[in-house]
């Protein structure tokens, strides 16, 4: 089956059920484009899983603030359409603004205080239009799984907490985070940086391994290892920290003990790009 592009909600409706209806799993992989490796995973992951493979690619205008990049994102369509029919994924959906947000729009997803903390506090409103348009994309898409990174990991809980609480009966995949070799967390927005921004945003995937490693020595106090982590990129040079926090894995809940798993997640700001990453203190490490 080739690469079919669907640019209405009902037609994209229509598929999923009728493929669902002669016995075949769909899987739902949302994205903005500018399409890499990182979102490939997704897709190879649905292709796996499931008989159906369904990709978005929409630029999300709700998901932004007043001083973000909306207008700059990264966009290349048919880029993003070659990649996606060499990874065989099977339908992709690549709606107008309009066709999500038509003329009188007004209702809004606010998932809680999951969506509080970290980026939403550094991003007001980021997670009410993310939760929003996710909503949306199951209800048109209304697959048996859906796919996310683990990367934006604050994200896959505000679509994790979205689905228990509005009963949305699609599965949720989050899947590992894809990284260049020198270890820097694949994102579209790398595309901003230039060379030499793009060598002090590795800093921040170091600081994770800094983090790992000292976890691995025993270390099991926060604050020492967040420090730790902030001498790192300071160092570096040109990396503006906005957060580290040391989180109960599956929570946005600071730990004052590391005694369980934890994730360690950054955001920080590269030559004017925000950047963020995370990794898992895994109970492999504990001692």
């Amino acid at each position: 089956m080739s690469l079919r592009t669907l640019t209405t909600g009902t037609e994209l409706r229509a598929v999923v059920r009728a493929a669902q209806h002669a016995g075949h799993t769909v899987g739902l992989v949302p994205t903005m484009g500018a399409l890499h490796e990182g979102h490939l995973s997704l897709i190879d992951a649905a292709r796996r899983e499931c008989d159906l493979v369904v990709a978005t690619v929409f630029v999300n205008p709700t998901q932004f603030g007043p001083n973000d990049d909306l207008g700059k994102y990264p966009r290349d369509v048919s880029r993003d359409l070659a990649l996606l029919a060499e990874r065989r994924c099977d339908i992709v959906f690549t709606p107008a603004v309009e066709e999500m947000y038509p003329p009188g729009f007004g209702t809004t997803i606010d998932v809680g205080v999951v969506a509080g903390p970290l980026d939403g506090e550094f991003r007001p409103g980021h997670f009410r239009g993310v939760a929003t348009v996710v909503m949306k994309l199951f209800q048109l898409a209304p697959a048996d799984r859906a796919y996310f990174g683990q990367k934006d990991y604050q994200q896959s809980l505000v679509v994790r907490q979205l689905v228990r609480d509005l009963n949305v009966p699609i599965e949720i995949r989050v899947c590992p985070t894809v990284r260049e070799p020198d270890g820097l967390a694949l994102s579209s927005r790398n595309a901003y940086l230039s060379a030499g921004d793009r060598r002090r945003a590795v800093a921040l995937s170091e600081s994770l391994r800094l983090a790992e490693k000292l976890h691995r020595a025993g270390e099991r106090d926060p604050q020492a290892i967040e420090t730790a982590m902030r001498q790192h990129l300071a160092a570096a040079g040109g990396v503006e920290v906005q957060y580290i926090a040391l989180l109960r894995d599956g929570t946005v809940e600071p730990v004052t003990r590391i005694d369980g798993p934890t994730v360690v997640a950054i955001a920080a700001i590269v030559g004017g790009t925000r950047l963020i990453d995370n990794v898992r203190l895994e109970l492999s490490d504990e001692r």
